[in-house]
């Protein structure tokens, strides 16, 4: 089993946001991996240092819609506790790329100034 294909994608909610604060970030893992080897795909990965791993299993559950029932398939997460001063960019932020109002209001004036001088 190669490292790289352990961790197989994070685990975005907003309990998992808030944890982000304290240093914990979750990640959905291969049903088949330990602790150790979490462990050192984190580090590998994203070149972080790891104080704690934490894993659960969740299990599988049925789900209705209308007259048919399916099963949504279990999987393994791990909580993953960075040492002090570490951190993993998960989310971008999106604050970043939005313009300030301000800014917005003036683009408008301007296509609309030129639009009435085109007619």
């Amino acid at each position: 089993m190669q490292i790289e294909n352990i961790i197989l994608k994070p685990v975005v909610t907003e309990k998992s946001a808030v944890l982000e604060n304290n240093g914990k970030y979750i990640f959905k893992v291969l049903a088949g991996t330990n602790k150790i080897e979490i462990r050192k795909a984190i580090e590998k990965i994203f070149g972080t240092k790891v104080a704690d791993v934490n894993i659960v299993n969740t299990r599988s559950k049925t789900k209705r819609r209308g007259k048919t029932t399916g099963t949504v398939s279990g999987y393994k997460k791990a909580i993953v506790t960075l040492k002090k001063g570490e951190k993993i960019k998960i989310r971008e932020d999106k604050k970043a790329d939005k313009k300030p109002k301000k800014q917005d209001i003036q683009e408008k004036e301007n296509k609309e100034e030129t639009v009435h001088t085109n007619i």
